[in-house]
């Protein structure tokens, strides 16, 4: 990360099983709005189901409801990208206000996790007609009348975990998110968090940040949130209290816990971010030792079942973050060889590094591409490009997809970064686009679009000129997008961060660029249900 406040960081193509078609017939337009239910998984005691709405139609359709009986023994238990409410058997779900209309011939897709098999739904409709299309299915019982307003079931909160394990997730793009150790702390984010907001059925990896470098050697960050804090029952992720004498707690025996419940889940251990990378140049003149205390420590007997492998975060390597290195182009490839020789070739070996693009930048600094074929993936950091670091402006947005006119610095963008690595050698299935779940701003701006001037760091909650984005949607909703993100002013504070709509653009870059998937810093920023983690699941699907 770039410091270790902000950071550097399910997959898609479901595999559609069976099918229940449903569009509607439209006074405005020929054709239909029709929504489809598919079968994604199903595992017995629990399945996954993706609802997809396609308008048929020759106008835009700016909203859908889709309202539907499910059979006795098949709940909804939590669903992504729809608001769903239920009434005994009965469900509707209705677009998110940021999803946007939907185009003629387009499609959007929603999903859910549910109890019990996979059951077609009986009495579908979209905006009142089938869901079929043509025509109208059978009217509902009274109870269950299109037209009740059903209210929320307490077993469809987006805040209830499912209950049975889902499962893992299809396809081969992967979705990975940072847990910050001191979360447990002021922010009050356990890894139960990654549970009850449905963010771990999304999940294909959690990196675990961060381990230290203190003196060329891999080393505990926090042992008390690590693997000391002791968890009470309603905080523990399986609602059973840790005891006194135990061998493992924290974060650690949690996260051991999330992977139980959630197979298909990989942990991997972060070393390094922006507080931490000093280590590294000690590290590059003896990388195998180097490689050999981080084994010890990531197998350590205590909770070697937790991780499935390493993560490398140097900032940065032959060039200046926090401090300088001067190690060389080759250092930090002569680090990852020795970690892959050291760990083997089943265990999943991973590094953040920079996206700066620019000609003669960090990318240009080190061989990047000479150390990809020991790496399973890289992730550029592809934000905090800009911030209230340079205290006077120009406001611009921290995490810009492409260039724009007026950009301060050429080459600070995420697609000169992918273009830069690609054009180096390194394969494009191994990098994963990166998205920050937090805003950065200024104050004293008066300038609403981005290039104003500014006066200093807008206030945060945690650290100045930072915010999260569970924060930024209700305070400063976002009024303007700009180089595939979104910024906003209020007040005179002016603020840019992604949302799930600007995330689901940047979904679509990844997937036209053939990237391996998508990475954020971290999952703290997000909502309580997971807004952020669906858009990039569903951007990817």
């Amino acid at each position: 990360m770039k410091r270790s406040l902000r950071r550097a960081l399910w997959a898609g193509a479901v595999v559609a099983l069976a099918v229940a078609a449903v569009p509607m017939a439209t006074a405005s337009a020929a054709g239909s709005v029709t929504a489809t239910f598919a079968k994604v998984q199903d595992w017995g005691t629990g399945h996954e189901g993706k609802v997809t709405v396609t308008n048929g139609t020759s106008a835009s359709v700016d909203t859908w409801r889709i309202e539907f009986d499910l059979p006795s023994g098949t709940t909804i238990s939590s669903f992504w990208d729809a608001d769903v409410t239920s009434s005994g058997n009965h469900y509707v779900a209705v677009k998110k206000s940021w999803a946007g209309p939907l185009a003629p011939g387009a499609s959007f897709s929603w999903g859910y996790n549910g109890t019990g098999p996979y059951a077609a739904p009986l009495n579908c409709t979209v905006n009142g007609a089938s869901c079929a299309g043509g025509g109208t299915t059978t009217p509902p019982s009274p109870t269950t009348s299109p037209t009740a307003s059903p209210t929320p079931s307490p077993t469809v909160s987006p805040t209830t975990p499912p209950p049975t394990t889902p499962p893992p997730p299809t396809g081969d793009k992967k979705v990975v998110g940072y847990f910050a150790e001191w979360g447990v702390y002021g922010r009050n984010y356990h890894v139960k968090n990654i549970h009850t907001s449905g963010s771990a059925a999304k999940l294909t990896h959690i990196l675990y940040a961060f381990g230290n470098t203190t003196g060329g050697r891999c080393s505990i960050g926090d042992s008390y949130a690590d693997y000391d804090k002791a968890y009470t029952a309603a905080d523990s992720v399986d609602g059973v209290a840790d005891t006194w004498d135990q061998p493992l707690r924290g974060s650690f025996n949690q996260l051991r816990k999330l992977k139980k419940m959630y197979p298909h889940l990989k942990v991997i251990w972060s070393f390094g971010g922006w507080t931490w990378s000093a280590g590294f140049t000690q590290a590059a003149q003896n990388p195998a030792a180097f490689a050999d205390s981080c084994y010890a420590l990531v197998k350590d007997p205590r909770w070697a079942d937790v991780f499935d492998g390493i993560d490398i975060d140097w900032e940065y390597p032959n060039a200046c973050g926090l401090q300088c290195d001067t190690s060389g182009p080759n250092a930090f490839k002569n680090v990852i060889s020795a970690l892959r020789a050291k760990f083997g070739s089943s265990a999943l070996i991973t590094a953040a590094i920079t996206a700066d693009g620019s000609t003669g930048g960090k990318i240009d600094a080190t061989d990047y591409a000479g150390a990809a074929p020991n790496l399973n993936w890289l992730m550029p950091m592809t934000y905090d490009y800009f911030g209230a670091w340079a205290a006077q402006g120009p406001t611009a947005p921290h995490s810009p997809l492409t260039s724009y006119t007026g950009i301060p610095q050429q080459g600070f963008y995420a697609d000169a970064a992918i273009q830069k690595l690609k054009a180096k050698g390194v394969p494009a299935s191994k990098l994963l686009l990166g998205v920050g779940f937090y805003g950065r701003g200024w104050t004293g701006v008066t300038q609403t679009a981005p290039g104003g001037t500014a006066t200093g760091p807008a206030p945060g909650t945690y650290e100045q000129g930072i915010e999260d984005y569970k924060v930024l949607k209700n305070t400063c909703p976002a009024t303007g997008t700009v180089a595939g993100t979104a910024y906003a002013k209020c007040g005179s504070n002016w603020w840019s961060y992604d949302t799930p709509s600007t995330i689901g653009g940047k979904m679509t870059y990844a997937k036209n660029q053939g990237l391996g998937g998508a990475f954020f810093w971290e999952l703290s920023g997000d909502t309580g249900n997971g807004e952020l983690i669906g858009a990039i699941k569903g951007g990817l699907g």
